[in-house]
């Protein structure tokens, strides 16, 4: 073992044994020095030769970049170049990116589940048509489509180039997935045509009602990547009736009291594939 990775180790055995807990995913600043690979599942995995995206670029740009959360695996960073190039040929205005992945992927101590292997990215629903200030980006506003007190879009903020947006990365052979609210995939039933093959690629879930999470499917190259179960054959229309069901007993549902002054717990670490250690044991930076 070298001596990057033996101090590295050592690292990880001071922060435990003081902390009780160390998530060398939240520590790495660099990404891991190696050939580009998405490994493992989505919800638990890491990045090997991770891109960072550029802060801005043409037709977007990134949000909150205090965070850290703008890597990828470079099939990601190019698909997301690519689709704000693409929206400002169909006169979208400027996209906003949200989280990707950390520099390593693996897991975040608060939000995401997923997001871990490079190859998730959140694209915000709101649009500008000029580019927020460094105190904007730092804080940005969100944009909200659905209404949340109805299984209904909010009409007044609900625009064409939502569609556009949704359907154009959907209609990508590169995009596995595209998670939004159950509310914006019944808008998008409601005026499906014949030929929008391309809705079976959105699925609804829980909240994703100011941005579109978007999963690209494993690269070629990354042979230790673990691709999701394949979507079932259809548009996916028919299980609208089912989260509409799930929206209105979760309203209706006693709400449990939260108390703001007790700080959120992170979430417990999962034991991650074997071929991770590497990137764990060099993750300090």
């Amino acid at each position: 073992m070298n001596l990057s990775l033996v101090v590295g180790v050592i690292l990880i055995m001071v922060s435990a044994n003081t902390h009780g807990r160390f998530n060398p995913w939240e520590h790495a600043k660099l990404p891991f020095e190696g050939s580009p690979a998405a490994i493992g599942e989505y919800a638990n995995g890491c990045l090997s030769g991770g891109q960072a995206l550029p802060l801005s670029g043409v037709g977007f740009q990134v949000i909150r970049p205090q965070r850290q959360r703008y890597y990828g695996h470079p099939y990601l960073v190019s698909f997301v170049q690519q689709f704000a190039q693409d929206m400002q040929k169909k006169g979208v205005e400027q996209i906003l990116v949200g989280d990707m992945s950390m520099p390593r992927g693996g897991q975040f101590d608060y939000g995401h589940s997923s997001h871990q292997t490079g190859l998730d990215v959140d694209i915000w629903l709101r649009l500008t048509a000029q580019p927020l200030t460094a105190k904007e980006l730092k804080s940005p506003r969100a944009l909200t489509v659905v209404d949340s007190q109805e299984f209904a879009l909010d009409t007044a903020a609900w625009q064409p180039q939502h569609k556009e947006m949704i359907k154009t990365a959907a209609q990508d052979p590169r995009v596995a997935r595209i998670f939004v609210n159950g509310a914006i995939k019944q808008q998008l039933c409601n005026e499906r045509n014949d030929g929008d093959t391309w809705l079976h690629k959105v699925r609804p879930w829980w909240g994703h009602s100011a941005h579109m999470h978007v999963r690209l499917t494993c690269p070629e190259a990354s042979s230790d990547c673990k691709p999701q179960q394949p979507i079932k054959p259809g548009d996916g229309c028919e299980d609208i009736e089912w989260w509409k069901q799930q929206f209105y007993i979760a309203k209706s549902a006693p709400k449990k009291a939260v108390d703001n002054n007790q700080p959120a717990k992170p979430k417990p670490l999962k034991v991650k594939p074997q071929q991770c250690q590497p990137l764990t044991l060099a993750a300090p930076q």
